[in-house]
């Protein structure tokens, strides 16, 4: 533990709690890139987060930014735009990664769907076995609930649910929305997250808008 809690280098900051991982520690891809204190939670092996982003391919220069302090639970899969076929002509079937001749039917860069760098924003909560295609943009503090299929952005300080996605509701109002965008604790020192802990859980938002 350090002063102000834990070491968000570590790539297990709790000892009892074996099933969680700081994702940025075990992350070997260049184009995955997570902030501080974001965990996935995985009895089976929260260390393995990278099998759950696929169709992630070099060539194709996609990125999964993740913010900080996200909470995502196990079955998650990231599908990255290496998952897209060809719509814009008579079949989609892929015969080029077949290989034997084929090949001479691999599409252009223009003829994929391609939408992009699926982004993650800080403070996200992603429930269980949840589904993010490629390109979608999730808010801070926004809520995805289990078995969700996320195939569109999600706004900030939302909840969402189902397959596809609908709004549930939002978290608060938009006047308490725009305050805490603002706020930003997440880019605080932990010092001062520490210090604040107490407030930055309750539920009283009156007691929230007094932070600065």
């Amino acid at each position: 533990m350090h002063k102000f809690g834990p070491d968000p280098n570590k790539a297990f900051p709790n000892g009892k709690i074996p099933s969680l991982c700081y994702i940025k520690n075990v992350i070997t891809r260049p184009n995955i890139i997570v902030g501080d204190y974001t965990y996935y939670d995985d009895n089976e092996g929260a260390e393995n987060f990278e099998k759950h982003v696929t169709h992630h391919y070099d060539f194709i220069g996609d990125k999964l930014i993740i913010g900080k302090f996200c909470a995502i639970a196990k079955g998650v899969e990231f599908i990255m735009n290496g998952a897209n076929h060809r719509m814009c002509s008579a079949t989609t079937y892929p015969f080029n990664i077949m290989g034997n001749g084929w090949e001479k039917a691999a599409p252009e860069s223009d003829d994929l769907p391609l939408k992009g760098d699926t982004v993650v924003g800080n403070d996200v909560w992603i429930g269980q076995n949840v589904t993010v295609l490629p390109g979608v943009h999730i808010g801070d503090g926004a809520i995805i609930g289990a078995n969700s299929v996320v195939s569109k952005d999600v706004l900030p300080y939302h909840i969402v649910g189902g397959n596809p996605v609908k709004i549930i509701r939002k978290r608060f109002d938009d006047e308490t929305i725009e305050f805490l965008l603002n706020l930003k604790w997440w880019d605080w020192s932990a010092e001062k997250i520490f210090n604040n802990l107490e407030i930055l859980c309750s539920g009283d938002i009156s007691k929230i808008k007094t932070l600065k």
